[in-house]
């Protein structure tokens, strides 16, 4: 497994949050009972450079606070997952509202994108129900709601 790692913000206090994205994606291959090789992106952004991805991509003109592109590609017996953008100011801000650490906040959008890179969404009642309660799984003992 191999994560790329990039802080694009210009903050450095971001950096720290690298170590969590591996141990994440393992769990986040245990617990759906897949064992591919697998490589992903998760770069931090601005609301600025989100805001620009999600218009110039889904056509939705405001900032968010992550967003996945599916690769899906093998190279070299490596399955390529994709890219997640997590914007910085979100993890901040929905981590305050929510009462939880940034290190949740932080976790859970990196699941979240896993998730989706891997084919999970919540669209539906029932897909949202499946995708939440895998992360909640994924998430627990390691980013617990009030850790």
């Amino acid at each position: 497994m191999t994560i790329n790692f990039k802080n694009q913000t210009g903050l450095t206090k971001w950096n720290n949050y690298r170590k969590y994205c591996a141990p994440l994606l393992d769990r986040t291959m245990v617990v759906l009972g897949r064992n591919e090789n697998v490589v992903a992106s998760v770069v931090l952004v601005t609301p600025d450079v989100i805001h620009t991805l999600n218009r110039d991509f889904r056509q939705v003109d405001r900032p968010t606070d992550v967003l996945s592109f599916v690769d899906g590609e093998y190279e070299q017996d490596e399955l390529n997952l994709g890219d997640i953008f997590i914007n910085v100011e979100a993890v901040a801000n929905q981590a305050k509202e929510y009462g939880h650490s940034l290190k949740r906040e932080f976790c859970f959008l990196c699941v979240h994108g896993y998730l989706h890179l891997l084919g999970f969404d919540h669209m539906t009642e029932d897909a949202e129900k499946e995708m939440f309660g895998y992360q909640e799984e994924i998430l627990h003992g390691f980013a617990d709601r009030k850790s």
